[in-house]
């Protein structure tokens, strides 16, 4: 067995990757210890700081994780190749949060979140990114999804399992995109009516194939919000008006709607999410849009139901082996989540918490 290293003294503090990488591969300490021989109480007082790697501890760490030692630990104000930008930021300085996955850690560049001012991880500035002290790579999740009630999801996971859930509002088809190329943990997707049930199965087979589960979010109702003013009550109605809509970008299911509504007419004014669409309805840049009761309902403004939607969170299979992605499932499943989704406008939490596997047709 190898030998651990020396208690923390005099030294200058060591940024240490040990953890970040071994729960972004969804191993236990006693599976690290167990691929580097070392003992389960050395991995731990390593991760924790307690102990100075030795050079055998660190090679044997770096072996077992195929990785160079560098990339485990480093001086203060150094550069590690372990850390890589999800994309390229658009200006610099830049702030932007961190998060652990398989590969080691990747940066975000800070925007616009349903979650408001997330507090950020470091600022990007001259080259190099300056991280803060007391940034959790390994207890963050990313979800990419357009769920303007992703707060209450963001409240549960952190009071329960103390998991910082980052979210980045997507359509469901960019949600999807951005899970198959490996930069987000989970992925929001609703483009399943309620009444034709395997839509967002189908979409997942469509983008990214089998390998991946479906966990039940909510069923939620999508349609036309107004200004009362407008005295609509039929959709019908609506549709045959000369109104000035706003749209949704092209992949999210209220464009879907919106298309199937008014038979694919070109769309000048075109909005970023739902509480975009209520927004730009509530203050007169446009008459009507399709967005969900909750948000529209938030803004003042009246409602024509269209469809019931079935909104779902894509999860890789091996979800298990994450203990981020199981503190979310067990978020979702809680009676005090589901209990206060349930109360919410338009929503229906009554089979939230649900699996749907992805299976390919002719696989076994």
């Amino acid at each position: 067995m190898a030998y651990a290293g020396t208690i923390m003294a005099d030294r200058p503090d060591l940024e240490n990757f040990v953890r970040v990488r071994r729960v972004g591969r969804g191993w236990s300490q006693d599976e690290l210890a167990r691929r580097s021989g070392l003992s389960r109480a050395g991995v731990s007082a390593i991760e924790n700081g307690r102990l100075v790697p030795s050079t055998s501890a660190s090679l044997a760490l770096a072996a077992a994780f195929g990785c160079r030692v560098e990339d485990l630990f480093r001086l203060p104000g150094t550069k590690s190749a372990d850390l890589a930008w999800a994309w390229a930021p658009v200006r610099t300085p830049c702030r932007y949060w961190s998060a652990a996955f398989r590969e080691g850690v990747r940066l975000f560049p800070v925007e616009a979140s349903p979650l408001g001012l997330v507090p950020h991880d470091g600022v990007y500035e001259a080259g190099s990114p300056l991280g803060h002290a007391g940034a959790e790579p390994e207890r963050t999740l990313v979800l990419a999804c357009c769920d303007p009630a992703v707060g209450l999801l963001a409240g549960a996971l952190a009071q329960a399992a103390g998991v910082r859930l980052v979210v980045l509002p997507r359509s469901s088809r960019s949600a999807l995109a951005l899970l198959r190329q490996g930069l987000v943990h989970a992925a929001g997707v609703h483009l399943s009516p309620a009444g034709q049930p395997g839509g967002n199965l189908e979409a997942v087979k469509d983008d990214l194939g089998a390998g991946y589960a479906l966990l039940r979010a909510a069923e939620w109702e999508e349609g036309i919000t107004f200004s009362p003013a407008r005295a609509m009550s039929t959709v019908r109605a609506a549709v045959h008006s000369e109104l000035r809509w706003v749209g949704r970008e092209r992949g999210s299911a209220a464009r879907e709607c919106l298309d199937e509504l008014l038979g694919g007419r070109t769309l000048r004014r075109v909005a970023s999410d739902h509480r975009g669409v209520a927004e730009a309805v509530r203050s007169g840049w446009a008459d009507a849009g399709v967005c969900l009761r909750l948000v529209s309902e938030e803004a003042g403004l009246d409602f024509l139901p269209v469809r019931r939607e079935v909104y779902d969170i894509c999860l890789p299979d091996s979800w298990k082996g994450d203990d981020r992605l199981r503190a979310l499932v067990s978020a979702v499943r809680s009676p005090a989540y589901r209990r206060v989704l349930g109360e919410l406008p338009g929503y229906d939490s009554a089979a939230t918490g649900e699996f749907e596997h992805v299976v390919l047709a002719g696989a076994p």
